[in-house]
């Protein structure tokens, strides 16, 4: 199964699906955030949520929405980057509450053959991610550099690195 894509396999208007979603349980949100040292009582404290704010339950911080995100994205689209160059936008357009189950998709919104190495591309691409409801809950734009088929197949093909079993 292949890992990514070659600057020539995207296509602008091309859009991939990414699968399977994931299923944002409570202790995927509350590790996050610990992890990360946010401890706001919205993501944390289901009495403060309850008593304190208008949705009147945990909501999942938005960073671990755009991290999941990115990872559904990296078999379609950077797993063969070179570099992750910008993330131009990122907009959390509604709230993800524990059992909500995210779906990402991708869309490629143009390329370009880099101008100082002839090996390889920048392409820009917009994902989105949405609840089982269809509700989309996060988008955002970023630009990849990714290689031509030529530079993959010098760097050693389709798993770069990956040792042979010794008998």
């Amino acid at each position: 199964m292949q890992f990514g894509r070659y600057y020539e396999e995207f296509e602008v208007g091309a859009v991939y699906k990414h699968w399977p979603g994931k299923t944002v349980t409570e202790y995927d949100d509350h590790l996050f955030c610990l992890l990360t040292m946010n401890h706001h009582p919205l993501h944390l404290d289901a009495n403060y949520a309850q008593e304190s704010t208008e949705f009147k339950r945990n909501v999942v911080v938005g960073n671990y929405v755009y991290s999941l995100l990115l990872g559904m994205s990296v078999p379609d689209v950077s797993g063969k980057a070179i570099a992750n160059l910008e993330v131009e936008s990122l907009k959390h357009t509604r709230p993800t509450f524990h059992g909500d189950t995210i779906y990402g998709e991708t869309e490629v919104l143009g390329k370009t053959e880099s101008r100082s190495k002839d090996d390889r591309g920048v392409v820009h691409v917009e994902t989105r991610g949405y609840k089982q409801d269809g509700t989309v809950v996060c988008t955002f734009r970023r630009k990849v550099m990714v290689p031509k088929r030529s530079c993959g197949e010098a760097r050693g093909g389709e798993q770069p690195g990956r040792p042979e079993p010794q008998s």
